[in-house]
């Protein structure tokens, strides 16, 4: 399968609301494939380095106190054009701006409470994915992405 990997954090206000795993779901029934997936709380080295991209940036510090405050769920989603299949769940950064049906446009409000991060590129992927899983992914293979994927002809 020509897949792809990227990398998706489901920030603490997705736990504290307790819909993260409602918000994983749709990835996986949209035909996504989990390669990792962990629950853990960020420290502020890791936040840093998650969002040094945003270093000098206004909201910064309040990016950081947010992913810090809580666990979050840290996952590796695969599968043909991943990033901006997800991307368009996600929708837009700004919830008031998501369209309606994405996770933002349903469930979220304001900007720092958006619930969930996705990666924006291939090699913006590559660095967070390494970040978060330094032990790597687990390889495997599903039945069904035969017919979640072009490259197969089911047979």
């Amino acid at each position: 399968m020509s897949a792809e990997r990227t990398l998706v954090v489901l920030k603490p206000d997705a736990l504290q609301r307790g819909i993260a795993f409602e918000i994983l779901s749709r990835f996986e029934k949209r035909g996504l494939r989990f390669v990792a997936v962990r629950l853990l709380k960020v420290d502020r080295t890791m936040a840093e380095k998650h969002y040094a991209v945003h270093k000098g940036k206004f909201f910064y510090n309040d990016l950081v106190g947010v992913i810090t405050a809580s666990p979050v769920v840290a996952a590796v989603l695969e599968g043909p054009n991943a990033i901006a299949v997800v991307r368009a769940m996600v929708g837009s950064t700004r919830p008031h701006e998501a369209s309606e049906g994405s996770i933002r446009g349903d469930y979220a409000l304001v900007g720092l409470r958006n619930l969930v991060h996705a990666s924006d590129a291939p090699e913006t992927a590559a660095s967070e994915i390494r970040l978060w899983f330094p032990d790597g992914i687990v390889e495997y293979t599903r039945d069904i992405d035969r017919w979640m994927s072009e490259d197969k002809a089911p047979s």
